[in-house]
């Protein structure tokens, strides 16, 4: 029996097995035919198992039926192995047979795998003014298209200084004309928006 039908049986059963992504410390991919266990909980081993009798699941999947606990124990040492509660809400609770070093191995291996394919998005910021000159305004849209190509989403702010403020349609118009030059690599998620005497508006990397 695999992981997944252990977890399909304890549904129909009315129990969660410990890995299950249903409590708050856990996350489910049952979607995928598998259950991983996410982040650490106390989980009952060997000797730490309570309950007299066992629903007991061998290393290879196999239902061996309720036995008493020490029997669960007797299996699980004549194998080498250790006896895990894996669904202690149970009656009686459910424990299966394995070796619990390696199967927490592998399972900080897949979620160290899992986080390196994790994408991280920043949100960067470039300042301009409602009357940037043109070599500045350049090398500012280039920060800009940097920034968008790695990855990242750029806030693009024009301060206003003194009567400037009157003026806000210039910034607009400058973010206006910004989010037109890069709309072949991003589009506008926020669009201009004043707050004081800031006007800024978001950028993020277009959708492949």
């Amino acid at each position: 029996m695999s992981d997944w039908q252990i977890c399909h049986v304890s549904a129909e059963q009315g129990f969660t097995p410990f890995w299950n992504a249903q409590s708050q410390d856990t996350e489910q991919t049952l979607k995928q035919g598998r259950c991983n266990i996410a982040k650490e909980r106390p989980v009952n081993i060997n000797e730490r198992i309570r309950a007299r009798e066992v629903r007991l699941v061998d290393e290879n999947g196999q239902q061996l039926g309720v036995v008493s606990r020490e029997e669960a124990l007797d299996k699980a040492r004549d194998r080498g192995l250790d006896l895990v509660e894996v669904a202690a809400n149970a009656r009686p609770p459910v424990c299966r047979i394995m070796d619990y070093g390696k199967f927490r191995y592998e399972q900080s291996k897949k979620a160290q795998e899992a986080k390196k394919k994790q994408t991280v998005i920043q949100v960067k910021e470039v300042k301009m003014r409602p009357r940037t000159d043109v070599h500045d305004m350049n090398v500012k849209k280039g920060r800009i298209r940097k920034f968008i190509g790695q990855g990242n989403k750029v806030k693009v702010t024009v301060t206003f200084r003194g009567r400037e403020v009157v003026h806000s349609y210039l910034g607009r118009d400058l973010l206006k004309k910004v989010a037109e030059e890069m709309s072949d690599i991003a589009v506008v998620e926020h669009m201009p928006n004043m707050e004081g005497r800031i006007m800024h508006m978001i950028l993020a990397p277009k959708k492949d």
